[in-house]
């Protein structure tokens, strides 16, 4: 697996994959280090961009680990489509 050169991201990413989610590394010239999706069936919305060089690393890795936290088995995250005008 690819390792981000930073060390909280590097662990929240640890942490997820042991959580059972899967991490899809990016391109050579993305932006985006990789992507992590949830490896639960049902839960195909729940994903999250790992950026390279996010502004505050300690803050993307918190971010991460949230993310993973929110996931359990049996919840749904529904995204909100009403539209405002």
């Amino acid at each position: 697996m690819k390792e981000h050169p930073d060390k909280n991201i590097r662990a929240a990413i640890h942490y997820a994959v042991e959580q059972g989610w899967i991490f899809v590394a990016g391109g050579k010239s993305a932006h985006c280090f990789g992507r992590l999706k949830c490896g639960i069936p049902k839960h195909q919305e729940h994903m999250m961009s790992i950026w390279s060089t996010p502004a505050v690393p300690v803050h993307h890795a918190h971010q991460i680990i949230r993310m993973v936290e929110r996931c359990k088995p049996g919840v749904i995250l529904i995204r909100n489509t009403t539209k405002e005008q």
